[in-house]
């Protein structure tokens, strides 16, 4: 397969290639990577928990009795008890009539679609949401159209040109991924309600961090099951576990279990995945000093980057990007960031847009703010080298 090699190189060139790295050590802010001990602000994982003593005891316990492996799709044989409390638990605690479960964010969002949407439906979409949403609505039968980043006026207006249309479905970022900024999530309520439309948020990167339990955007916004009605949210990002679900009205749980390729068609995830999830769900109530420590750091976060010349994202939540621009001096700044022991992802197109390419910080209740020092220290001083 030679034939593949030009697009390859030609990646190289853009300073686009993609490497992977090789994780060493359990998940944290102080990680083993490529045999170097690292300070990470590169992670998901918002609020501390992939490693949390009591999730691991979780998850061996219920692998001791249910086994490694659910062994088959939900509606054969692999809907366990945990699943199913799993799903009790995620629909009480979002406030929705039921939930469920899938193996991933992705699987999700194309179970949403292809349960839902019908050939000359329509689906919109803002451009900075993330590619598992463009897709879904991509490998749907639907008609799709993408408004400006958080342009709701070029929403409410692509929603009058196509008001004969049969179904429409607004699907949005709760909190965007790259960017780090908030959907205007009552507007979008209000515009599904005069449009007839359906509202549906990913909240992957807002849910156990926002909100006064932790629920997310809607608990933060006090939006209803009736205000967003189809509400998606990871379980890998601030739980700590992995796999995602699917929260709503009765109606639309059971017209996805019905329909959905993807999770009629998938093995179940593993019964001790659910009970990793339940004992962190519990955590996220429990334990409010999480969230409240990692919005602490968030602004004292702003405050120090502020001093740095370099462009900043308006952004407060735990994704902080510092935009640099250009593909290759981006990549200069990350490596030389993990040289100095310090993780930080660089992004660049098509992630994100043509000259925006840029550091992603995430920052974790597990950090302090001498670790917030450290970072802004040694990217302080690769910004003024460059």
């Amino acid at each position: 397969m030679k034939e593949l090699r030009p697009a390859l190189e030609q990646r190289q060139q853009q300073g686009l290639y993609r490497k992977r790295l090789i994780t060493q050590s359990a998940q944290g802010v102080h990680n083993f990577i490529n045999g170097k001990h690292v300070l990470s602000f590169c992670s998901n994982d918002y609020l501390g928990l992939a490693n949390h003593p009591e999730i691991k005891q979780a998850f061996i316990q219920a692998a001791e009795k249910y086994g490694v492996g659910s062994g088959s799709a939900h509606l054969v044989n692999g809907h366990s008890q945990l699943h199913h409390d799993c799903e009790l638990q995620l629909a009480e605690f979002t406030g929705r009539d039921r939930a469920l479960l899938f193996s991933t964010g992705y699987m999700a969002n194309l179970a949403i679609t292809s349960a839902l949407m019908r050939r000359n439906d329509v689906i919109f979409q803002d451009k900075l949401n993330h590619a598992s949403l463009i897709d879904a609505a991509k490998l749907s039968d639907a008609k799709f159209l993408r408004y400006q980043h958080n342009d709701l006026s070029q929403l409410e207006y692509l929603l009058d040109q196509q008001s004969d249309k049969n179904r429409r479905l607004i699907m949005a970022d709760a909190v965007f991924s790259m960017d780090g900024d908030k959907a205007g999530a009552k507007k979008l309520s209000e515009l599904s309600r005069q449009s007839n439309s359906w509202l549906m948020l990913d909240d992957a990167h807002g849910f156990g961090v926002l909100g006064k339990n932790g629920a997310g955007l809607c608990e933060e916004l006090n939006l209803t099951q009736n205000d967003v009605p189809i509400l998606m949210a990871t379980l890998g990002k601030a739980v700590g576990v992995s796999g995602a679900f699917v929260a709503g009205s009765d109606e639309l749980i059971e017209t996805m279990i019905q329909s959905s390729r993807s999770y009629i068609y998938t093995t179940a995830s593993p019964p001790a995945t659910a009970a990793a999830i339940l004992q962190s769900i519990e955590i996220i109530q429990q334990e409010s000093w999480r969230r409240e420590k990692l919005f602490e750091l968030i602004d004292y976060f702003k405050q120090q980057a502020a001093q740095l010349d370099c462009e900043l994202m308006p952004s407060d939540t735990a994704i902080q990007p510092i935009v640099i621009g250009d593909n290759h001096k981006t990549m200069d700044v990350a490596l030389n960031l993990f040289e100095q022991g310090i993780h930080v992802t660089a992004i660049r197109p098509p992630t994100v847009p043509e000259n925006t390419a840029r550091l992603r910080i995430t920052l974790s209740a597990d950090h302090e703010k001498q670790d917030v020092d450290v970072m802004i220290k040694a990217l302080a001083g690769i910004l003024d080298a460059f």
